[in-house]
This record gives C-alpha cells, sequence and structure tokens, in this order.
C-alpha cells in the first residue's frame, strides 16, 4: 500500500511538471453566463476592425477600451493566443478575436461596452 502511494504520489507530480513546463496551460478568460471574463469577473470584448493578429485599437481607444494583457512569453492556450500590439505589448486573443475590458464597466457583471459604436461586442466562448 505504502508503495503504490508513492507511485501514484510521483506519476501526479510528474504530470504537474510536464503541464507547468507545457506553459502552464491556463486560459487567460473563463466563460461566466455565456461571456468571456477575466480573472476578476470583468466582461471582455471584441472590436470589428481587429484581426487574428493585430489590434486597430491603439492610443486613447486602448485607455477607454483595456486590451487584455498578456505576458511577453505568453504562448497559445487552447483558443487563445497572444498578439504583439503597436507598442510592442502582448495582447490575449480568443478565437482569432483580440480581448479588451471596457473602463465603463465598473464591477462583475457589467456589459456596458457591447454595442458601443457599432464595433464593439461582448466576447463569447
Amino acid at each position: 500500500m505504502k508503495l503504490s502511494l508513492i507511485a501514484l504520489s510521483l506519476v501526479v507530480g510528474l504530470s504537474a511538471c510536464d503541464a507547468y513546463a507545457a506553459g502552464h496551460g491556463t486560459a487567460p478568460a473563463v466563460e461566466a453566463n455565456g461571456i468571456l471574463t477575466d480573472a476578476s469577473g470583468m466582461s471582455l470584448y471584441t472590436f470589428d476592425p481587429d484581426t487574428a493578429t493585430s489590434s486597430a485599437c491603439n492610443g486613447g481607444c486602448a485607455r477607454n477600451w483595456p486590451p487584455l494583457a498578456a505576458a511577453a512569453d505568453a504562448d497559445e492556450t487552447g483558443k487563445f493566443t497572444a498578439i504583439t500590439r503597436d507598442d510592442g505589448s502582448k495582447q490575449w486573443a480568443y478565437d482569432g478575436q483580440p480581448l479588451y475590458l471596457w473602463v465603463n464597466d465598473s464591477k462583475p457583471g457589467d456589459i456596458t461596452g457591447d454595442g458601443v459604436g457599432g464595433n464593439w461586442h461582448l466576447a463569447r466562448p
């Protein structure tokens, strides 16, 4: 019995190390009530003029629509990819759509950015 527990602990420990070495495998956003949110539960949005590899929201736009920041060494995680912004920083995208927050959402569950300017939409999984 003791040997089985040791073997199980070793297998579980090695699996955890493999997952960590492969880029942590943690999604940068989660699904809540049919939309994507950041780790704090704040709604995420997409912008129609963006492409799968670049953001059209920079400068003043990005002050109102903060990009969902990715670490400099961020790697693909499922449908999540990291794009490089005009300023060299990284931003998460989901299924080819860069993700943003909206400055006028003040608490988790707010969705006040949906439809703004006809170009901003809630990000959906």
